[in-house]
């Protein structure tokens, strides 16, 4: 074992590998220096050293160490058979018979699976990203059209600002996708693709969102792996986080107010605070040059056509705004799916269950698909993230047959019921926490 991944050498000539049980293959989860094995259709892989070179990511690999992760590299991944020629290197063994088994769910997801792809439910639509692009780029002229012909004022001021906004907003939908290798099979397209859309229409990092949304793909609502409910510092989330917070010793808010203060601290200052800080932390540590300079060339292009109509400072002040616009959308929109459902330790799950008790969606209509860049179908898009979100309603029908089949429940909201529900949950929490945390210097 140790940190060396010496254990690709246990593979006989043949390349067959020996039997190797679920005890001895969870072993190997990564944790306190120990290898990192995953299982792979039944076929066992030494990701110790690969893990550190995976174009995901580290921890996105990392969090299967122990497991089954044959759901998630079908989900992750469009072209298997190119993928799959580097997992040779890596092979151990295989899982013994007698403990490899498919589950019904699982084979049902497969089968899912095919069906979607022989709708064509993964092919893109060029003409639709096509026109988000122009849209994007639409509202980003809008905005300095306006100042430059109608001068500056308190209104064209922030108009402009409301413009910019609705830009970056859907350029975050729109990067979403190609982060997400929707577009094209080819990876290198979605790449530059996304290093566009992310970089020069949005200045921020394609690398660091990577690095962050593909674990919160990987293991949704799971606490110590999904980034996403890394929230401590400032809210509890769940049942088991509050409990968890009151009991450490840690807390750092009267979280029994978290309902109140959200709307304040959380959608409003997410982008402008905390997002701006991380992206450059990582790039900077990560040295990631060639995502620096995508970043940089959206600052240069903003300060080269505002600073000459508004000076720096009012320039400066156009940015936040525009970001806290960006920010609330978008908090309000992504959270209303996640953080009202279950939040909890990593039981390993299979694909499907782990995704429904993470996720739920929003109701379908003309303005929910625009106004949430479709991720009003938050289930669809977890299930199958490669999939041009454009053909998620399409898929709904199917996912919900295999719901029922399952006995899993299905969530569908409106969309004010999903952010009312982001209060709610937050509430219900800060109750749990209260209740532990003085129940707890009561005690003592």
């Amino acid at each position: 074992m140790g940190k060396g991944g010496d254990q690709q050498e246990r593979v006989p000539s043949g390349g067959v590998g020996q039997g190797l049980s679920w005890e001895e293959i969870g072993q190997r989860d990564g944790k306190a220096g120990r290898d990192k094995w995953l299982v792979i259709d039944g076929q066992v892989y030494n990701i110790t050293r690969w893990s550190k070179k995976h174009p995901g990511g580290h921890k996105v690999i990392t969090h299967y160490a122990g497991q089954d992760a044959s759901e998630a590299f079908l989900a992750f991944h469009n072209n298997q058979k190119e993928v799959r020629k580097y997992l040779k290197a890596f092979h151990v063994g295989h899982v013994i018979p007698s403990e490899w088994k498919e589950k019904e769910i699982v084979k049902d997801m497969k089968e899912l699976r095919l069906t979607a792809e022989k709708m064509g439910l993964f092919k893109p639509s060029v003409f639709f990203f096509a026109f988000q692009i122009f849209q994007i780029i639409g509202f980003d002229v809008l905005a300095y059209l306006n100042l430059y012909f109608y001068g500056v004022s308190f209104s064209t001021f922030f108009l402009s600002a409301f413009l910019l906004g609705m830009s970056q907003t859907l350029a975050g939908w729109t990067q979403h996708d190609f982060g997400h290798l929707s577009i094209s099979k080819k990876t290198w397209v979605n790449q530059i693709l996304h290093y566009f859309t992310m970089g020069t229409l949005k200045g921020a990092s394609s690398r660091w969102w990577n690095h962050m949304h593909y674990q919160h793909h990987a293991k949704p609502n799971v606490i110590n792996k999904d980034p996403d409910v890394r929230l401590e510092l400032l809210f509890v989330v769940g049942k088991k986080m509050p409990k968890t917070i009151a009991e450490s010793g840690k807390s750092t808010m009267p979280y029994n107010w978290q309902d109140k203060y959200f709307p304040i601290l959380g959608p409003p200052l997410l982008f402008p605070l905390y997002f701006q800080w991380m992206l450059f932390y990582y790039i900077f540590t990560r040295k990631q040059w060639l995502d620096l300079a995508f970043c940089l060339s959206f600052y240069v292009k903003f300060f080269i056509l505002y600073i000459p109509i508004l000076g720096i400072w009012k320039t400066l002040v156009l940015m936040e705004i525009m970001r806290v616009i960006e920010s609330i959308w978008f908090t309000w929109v992504s959270q209303s799916n996640h953080i009202p459902m279950e939040i909890d330790e990593d039981t390993a799950k299979p694909w499907l269950e782990l995704q429904l008790r993470a996720t739920c969606n929003l109701e379908k209509n003309m303005f929910n698909d625009w106004f949430t860049g479709h991720l009003n179908f938050q289930i669809e898009h977890h299930l199958f993230p490669t999939m041009p979100r454009h053909n998620l309603h399409r898929a709904q029908p199917l996912v919900k047959s295999l719901c029922a089949r399952h006995g899993i429940e299905y969530k569908v909201k409106t969309l004010y019921g999903g952010f009312k529900d982001i209060l709610g949950s937050l509430h219900e929490s800060g109750k749990i926490w209260f209740d532990a945390y003085y129940h707890l210097k009561d005690d003592l």
